[in-house]
């Protein structure tokens, strides 16, 4: 397992160096001046001079191509730069923001999970029945409507309306005064409803993979020999045929990932999360060039560890997977 792991770590560099290749110079060559930033907080009152003076610090006076090979090569070095817009290292800003952003991705990949992986099996056992077509109207109606729309509507009903939660922020006014185990209430109280948001919307298309996936499976001849037997049918369906079908839906949460993601810089900026979704339309807002390019760069290796971690999970649902990718006989 060590071996498949590090070279399927290998084969990322590349994909990883093509990604932030690609960004670095759409960055660079979008209209727009990042420097814009100092002129509109200085209103006009700047010094040109001071202007070039952060040019030069910045490297925004050298050739596209030189300026791309250094900045590759602090990566390298663990360097991410410094954020125009926070004056401080990127690094420390990304250490800052990417938990919160797990906080979320994760509960919102769990709650997607309970919800789409559930209502799928329903829909499929109940087959052309009502609550079948309830869940397959009800899926596609939520993953048709946008998730900022749904979340200010969230907002507007369940918080400005209603009070029962947090209009945006991370924790109360009063969170320092509160025991540990208050303060871990707090916070899931201020998750429900960003973490809603983005899970249902996931969900939604979820339960229809799961369904129909389930129904090729459930007319499969080791299916019908297990009914033969004279299997319960819900030993049937969770012991036989809910595993097979599993495996293109692990395919499938591999590649969410970056929808989480980016779902996440929308949601982020609705409700004034902390992640590392806000700090990247802060990053594109004030064309803060390190920031913006440490946060896709993150994204991408989030993105990869996502689909290394469902090839891993294969193997766990299906015993035939080997790590070099063979079924074992």
């Amino acid at each position: 397992m060590g071996w498949y792991i590090l070279k399927r770590l290998l084969q990322a560099i590349p994909l990883l160096l093509g990604i932030i290749t690609v960004t670095f110079f759409i960055v660079r060559l979008a209209p727009g001046d990042p420097m814009d930033i100092y002129l509109e907080e200085d209103r006009g009152q700047i010094d040109p001079q001071a202007i070039e003076l952060l040019r030069q610090k910045y490297g925004l006076d050298q050739p596209i191509h030189i300026q791309y090979v250094k900045w590759v090569a602090n990566v390298a070095r663990g360097d991410l730069g410094e954020s125009f817009r926070y004056r401080r290292p990127v690094s420390q800003l990304l250490a800052e923001a990417i938990p919160y952003t797990l906080q979320l991705t994760i509960l919102a990949v769990v709650l997607d999970a309970l919800i789409g992986i559930t209502l799928g099996i329903i829909s499929a056992v109940k087959q052309y029945s009502v609550l079948d077509k309830i869940v397959t109207l009800g899926s596609l109606v939520i993953y048709a409507i946008p998730g900022f729309w749904l979340a200010l509507m969230l907002v507007l009903v369940f918080s400005v309306n209603l009070g029962w939660f947090p209009t945006s922020q991370t924790r109360s006014m009063d969170y320092g005064f509160l025991s540990f185990s208050g303060k871990v209430l707090d916070r899931l109280w201020h998750l429900v409803l960003p973490v809603f948001v983005l899970g249902v919307a996931s969900a939604a298309s979820t339960a229809r993979y799961m369904r129909n996936r389930l129904l090729e499976v459930l007319n499969e001849e080791y299916v019908l020999s297990a009914r033969a037997r004279g299997f319960r049918e819900r030993v049937v369906i969770l012991n036989h045929a809910l595993r097979n079908a599993l495996i293109p839906i692990i395919t499938i949460y591999g590649m969410k990932l970056p929808f989480l993601l980016g779902g996440a810089a929308i949601i982020e900026s609705i409700f004034a999360w902390p992640g590392m979704g806000r700090l990247a339309v802060e990053a594109v807002s004030g064309r803060d060039y390190p920031l913006l390019m440490a946060t896709i760069t993150m994204g991408a290796v989030m993105t990869v560890f996502g689909n290394l971690l469902a090839d891993l999970t294969y193997v766990w649902v299906d015993p035939r997977v080997s790590y070099e990718g063979k079924k074992q006989r």
